[in-house]
């Protein structure tokens, strides 16, 4: 046996692969949430409704605080940038389902009879030949009673019965119409104190404005006035007075021409209504007022006789209405 020393072998063993670390486990956590995320998203656009579905994509249009307003403009050329988009992002989706900015609370979107036209084009279209037919029907009224202004005018100025009474005819309009006003003046009154009787003078100038009065098709108003005075006299009052007052001037006005069929409405106003509210017994406040009215009078009227007529219908059925329908017509 040799006795030399035996040679000592060292194996190392290399690893074949180095370590990689846990980078890729946090790119996959970020992938696995993003895919969380957009199918949570697809399935809460999937419970929307059409309406929700505009509503965001308004405000991804115009994201603002407060509903359908931006607090900081368009970025445009000369402003820069900063602010909301002027477009929207092409993502291949609808047509935006809202070009307008929401309507604030308590406005037309709340009424179900314009949410109602607003789908059906030929209700719109309906509503819109009515409207135009009103305009057209308002305008050839307006323009029908500034020729009767001018005409009444024209007979004060050269008509010998009405010039000397030019004093006493105030013309003016009204919301109702025209209006043509015959006032009482010191020592130059229509009537005798406490009377209903025209006097001759005063029938002869309401002789005369019925013939300039009964060339237009429109119906009129009559009412009697008095002043503040108290009228003495056993169940009779100035609510008496000033209603046989305006009856007179009716039949004076059918006697000078003027068809029956005219006659709209007679009323009697006492001192209600006084020119002259700083001294009530003025002469002025006594007069008989004439109104040539307009349609939208016209049809006031014959709404609240359809109104009056629809509550005794119903009362004569046992049906009684918890309230009186409102008048529509203005007083003087």
């Amino acid at each position: 046996m040799s006795d030399s020393p035996q040679p000592i072998v060292i194996k190392r063993i290399a690893a074949a692969h180095a370590h990689h670390g846990g980078s890729w486990k946090v790119a996959f956590a970020d992938f696995a949430t993003a895919m969380m995320a957009f199918f949570l998203m697809m399935w809460l656009m999937g419970g929307t409704t059409a309406e929700q579905k505009g509503g965001i994509s308004q405000y991804f249009k115009n994201p603002s605080a407060v509903q359908g307003a931006s607090p900081t403009p368009s970025p445009t050329a000369v402003q820069g940038q900063g602010g909301p988009s002027s477009s929207l992002i092409k993502l291949g989706g609808s047509t935006e389902l809202y070009k307008n900015p929401a309507p604030a609370k308590g406005k037309e979107s709340d009424d179900p009879t314009k949410k109602a036209l607003e789908v059906d084009p030929v209700k719109v279209a309906e509503e819109d030949a009515k409207r135009a037919a009103a305009a057209k029907e308002d305008a050839v009224d307006t323009e029908r009673l500034d020729a009767l202004e001018h005409d009444i005018h024209n007979a004060i100025d050269q008509e010998g019965t009405l010039r000397p009474f030019k004093d006493q005819i105030l013309i003016d309009k009204t919301i109702e119409g025209l209006r043509i006003q015959i006032m009482d003046k010191e020592n130059h009154s229509m009537f005798d104190i406490g009377s209903a009787v025209l006097k001759d003078y005063s029938m002869a100038v309401l002789l005369e404005l019925a013939k300039v009065i009964a060339k237009v098709p429109n119906r009129i108003s009559i009412s009697g006035h008095t002043d503040a005075g108290k009228y003495m006299r056993l169940n009779y009052s100035n609510w008496e007075l000033s209603s046989d007052r305006a009856n007179a001037a009716r039949r004076a006005l059918l006697a000078g021409g003027m068809p029956e069929s005219k006659i709209g409405r007679v009323v009697g106003l006492a001192s209600t209504a006084l020119i002259d509210t700083n001294t009530p017994d003025n002469a002025s406040n006594r007069r008989i007022s004439i109104i040539v009215m307009n349609k939208r009078t016209e049809e006031a009227i014959r709404q609240e006789s359809v109104s009056l007529l629809g509550v005794e219908q119903d009362r004569s059925k046992g049906v009684h209405p918890t309230e009186e329908p409102p008048s529509t017509i203005a007083t003087e």
